[in-house]
């Protein structure tokens, strides 16, 4: 049975809305963040990871990846980390924007052993 992402379910709770993601690792990342108070009402750039099975990618998924995303980086691997190409997007860090993202940049590399499954964002 397939999954069904993207749904938000808003409590009031004491007055305030809250928020519950989804029980997956997205959803984890957003309950840390409600957690720490993190400000969801203002734009942030988000950095998403883009992952493959063999490094180095092959040119035409970092063509495809920067013909949406032009501010693309090909982070080369080192002693901590594989390699991966990077890519920010600025807006309202919502469950639906970065699932989105993430679906549609792994579409866009899967024949190329790529996926997106990895995003972050800087809570202040």
């Amino acid at each position: 049975m397939p999954r069904i992402r993207g749904l938000i379910v808003v409590r009031l709770h004491e007055g305030s809305a809250r928020v519950s993601w989804p029980a997956d690792p997205d959803g984890d990342v957003f309950r840390r963040l409600q957690a720490q108070g993190f400000t969801f009402s203002e734009p942030h750039a988000i950095d998403f990871n883009v992952d493959f099975n063999e490094w180095p990618p092959p040119q035409e998924a970092i063509i495809a990846l920067r013909s949406q995303h032009p501010n693309l980086e090909v982070v080369e691997p080192d002693a901590d980390s594989p390699g991966y190409v990077l890519f920010q997007v600025v807006g309202k860090v919502s469950y639906e924007l970065v699932t989105s993202v993430q679906r549609s940049a792994s579409s866009l590399v899967a024949k190329f052993g790529g996926v997106c499954e990895s995003w972050g964002v800087l809570s202040s």
